[in-house]
């Protein structure tokens, strides 16, 4: 066996820091190949070696460097979550990075050419690109801004959402709306960017509640605000109704995350008595277990009260009547700020029609356009934004 590939193989062994390395599906593959110089015949390291190529080439990265440094640079570690709270690593930890980040280096280094030098084999072994990184480099870099990276799946992903399990998972397929994308209501954009940048600037921001008519925008403005800071160190996690009460121990999880993150809740209402209606009123009052620096909340309600009143609730018996219904109409007073996004007129329905069908390149006269969009929207309950992507998706599909 090759003296060198033996030795890396003994090193890669060795990592700590990054220990949870040696379980990615490349780096397991190719320890296998190695472990077979030492083991077994030559067809089975033939084997071995196809078996890592095959799970590398899954990866679709052309490079076994460049897997290397994504794959170090996203890991989560001791280390690194040392470095997101803001602390320093011991002086015996920083030694342990910059020797595991050499062997890391001599693994990203290895080409074709060297992985065959342990076989007593002259045929044909499938390939792959070769080029030079600094991993510790690139690693120190990233440690150095962590704020605008993260690191583990935060690093990977920009958007997540609480499973049935309330963990934290990321969207694999996020809406890629941007701001450009989305046409008026340039003010209300404008009053949610702002707050979002002074968040990731690390100034005071408001918690946010976006109230209007359905299909105005509102959850698209939240998320064409996250796709435009994302590069920013921005994140956004996506709350169910029902999941309020998880709310406090997720900020637990985040609040020493170097990351800024907006908790968005879609579509918020509640009904009389409910139990996330309080849940919802201690995180915005800022109880001490609710409080984070990083995060913000950011919710959107076609109501402007969130919580459904009858008549009957007004002539109710409770003998403090005047003092709940305060508590109730004033829970959207909890947000900072407030921000309506109100129905389109005609004129600006309109607008938005003729923008979406340009940039699309529907080619159709605007009287026609004008009148056909106008008939979708009164069959679909009235003018909005979200009626006005509907018909020009309807007219590309019949294209």
């Amino acid at each position: 066996m090759n003296t060198g590939l033996y030795e890396l193989n003994i090193r890669l062994g060795s990592l700590a820091i990054f220990h949870a390395l040696l379980q990615d599906p490349v780096i397991a593959s190719l320890r296998a190949y190695l472990d077979s110089l030492d083991q077994s015949s030559t067809a089975q390291s033939v084997a071995k070696y196809a078996s890592f190529a095959a799970t590398f080439y899954a990866t679709e990265k052309r490079t076994l460097a460049g897997y290397i440094q994504h794959i170090v640079n996203n890991d989560e570690n001791a280390y690194i979550r040392m470095i997101g709270k803001g602390a320093s690593a011991w002086p015996e930890m920083e030694a342990n990075v910059t020797q595991e980040l050499s062997i890391l280096q001599s693994a990203a280094d290895l080409t074709p050419e060297t992985l065959r030098q342990g076989l007593a084999w002259e045929g044909y072994l499938p390939g792959f690109g070769v080029k030079h990184v600094d991993i510790a480099a690139s690693y120190r870099e990233r440690c150095a801004n962590i704020g605008l990276y993260g690191y583990g799946i935060y690093a990977k992903h920009r958007m997540f959402y609480i499973d049935e399990q309330k963990k934290i998972v990321p969207v694999l397929h996020p809406d890629p709306i941007r701001l450009s994308s989305l046409i008026d209501y340039k003010r209300e954009q404008r009053i949610i960017l702002d707050n979002t940048v002074a968040l990731l600037e690390g100034k005071p921001a408001a918690n946010i509640l976006l109230t209007g008519d359905a299909g105005t925008g509102k959850s698209s403005t939240v998320k064409a605000v996250v796709n435009e800071l994302g590069d920013r160190g921005l994140r956004i996690l996506e709350v169910r109704k029902e999941q309020l009460h998880a709310i406090p121990g997720i900020l637990d999880e985040l609040g020493h995350n170097p990351l800024k993150f907006i908790l968005f809740i879609d579509d918020l209402s509640f009904q009389k008595d409910d139990d996330n209606f309080s849940a919802l009123k201690a995180i915005l009052e800022g109880s001490v277990s609710a409080k984070s620096k990083n995060v913000v909340i950011y919710a959107t309600s076609n109501r402007r009260h969130l919580v459904k009143e009858s008549f009957s609730d007004r002539d109710g018996d409770d003998i403090h009547r005047n003092d709940t219904m305060q508590e109730i109409l004033s829970l959207s007073e909890r947000f900072g700020i407030q921000v309506t996004f109100q129905k389109p007129n005609k004129d600006t329905y309109l607008g938005i029609v003729r923008h979406l069908a340009k940039e699309h390149g529907i080619a159709m006269d605007q009287a026609q356009l004008d009148q056909e969009a106008e008939r979708f929207a009164l069959n679909r309950g009235g003018r909005s934004a979200r009626a006005a992507r509907q018909f020009i998706d309807g007219l590309l599909a019949k294209q």
